[in-house]
């Protein structure tokens, strides 16, 4: 293809729709009140929303990250506050929260309106990185394989430190024949939340952590949609239509109230590799910790201590 496809632009997703249920109890003990935990300071240096924001627009400007939430979360003033100087149009607000898939899909036709042709980096919001850098220097090396090879998709995973039995495992196959990244691989498949055993034997055979950290096209997302779910693509196409009317918000409404909850993993990644295009890959992170402070314990571990944030890469 050449390297004309390095001019490509480059936008986010930012996931920070979720409700943050399994931090519920541990957050009212802390605050007294049911914030997400998304938009919660636990380590005193910012939310895990605040960081997400620095670690992506080390790679990405403010104006092309999307940011979804739902409208609920405006109950609380720390929501308010840290999406404030968010530029215009560019928080996406969710009737309810109805999981990753329409959480993905409403910002992305969003982010399509206005980037048809866009790459794509997706940013869950309720992580916990050390080694940022390295990190985004991973997201940086996915996003120029997409660029050159707009029918890949690559998924970022992570080495893992210790079995651990409560995250998703990617399954690396063979090798993807990239010029420039030999550690590239097909994925052979998914692997979500096995037993302990099992996620010891995952990790011998080189499985990596998912980190839903994601990059694609735009445009070969939406064609894959199609593919895989026609009726939830005519819903959204739906919603594409009115971005930028009057009627936007009534027709969200709509089309949430008829949506069923829909996990994005099950419905579109777990069937990507049987799929030629998108082509699925995944880049395997080695030498960072992460965690997707899904409980309390990983969380009271994680936050404890931040490493200072990588310098911006994106003018």
């Amino acid at each position: 293809m050449g390297d004309s496809s390095r001019s490509s632009i480059r936008c986010g997703i930012v996931l920070a729709a979720g409700d943050g249920r399994r931090l519920r109890s541990f957050v009212r003990r802390l605050r007294g009140d049911d914030l997400p935990k998304q938009y919660v300071d636990f380590s005193g240096t910012g939310s895990m929303l605040d960081h997400t924001f620095r670690r992506a627009e080390t790679l990405i400007a403010p104006q092309r990250l999307f940011t979804v939430v739902s409208r609920d979360h405006f109950e609380y003033p720390e929501v308010w506050r840290q999406l404030a100087d968010r530029p215009g149009g560019r928080v996406v607000v969710q009737p309810e929260n109805k999981e990753t898939g329409p959480g993905v899909l409403l910002p992305l036709a969003h982010l399509s309106a206005r980037y048809p042709d866009a790459v794509v980096v997706v940013f869950p919001s309720d992580h916990y990185l050390a080694e940022e850098d390295v990190f985004m220097a991973h997201v940086d090396m996915a996003c120029r394989v997409v660029e050159r090879r707009p029918g890949r998709m690559v998924l970022l995973g992570v080495e893992p430190t210790a079995p651990e039995p409560d995250y998703g495992y990617i399954l690396p196959g063979r090798p993807a024949h990239h010029p420039a990244l030999t550690e590239l691989h097909h994925v052979a498949g998914f692997i979500e939340k096995p037993e302990a055993d099992h996620a010891e034997a995952l990790v011998q055979r080189g499985g990596l952590w998912n980190t839903f950290v994601m990059v694609f096209r735009a445009k070969i997302m939406w064609d894959f949609v199609r593919e895989a779910a026609p009726a939830l693509s005519g819903a959204f196409q739906r919603i594409a239509g009115a971005i930028g009317t009057r009627a936007e918000r009534s027709v969200i409404d709509d089309v949430y109230h008829r949506l069923e909850p829909l996990n994005f993993s099950r419905t579109f990644l777990h069937r990507l590799p049987a799929h030629r295009r998108p082509s699925l890959t995944v880049l395997p992170v080695r030498g960072v910790a992460w965690s997707d402070c899904g409980a309390e314990p990983r969380i009271v571990t994680a936050m404890r201590v931040r490493e200072p944030f990588a310098q911006p890469l994106c003018a």
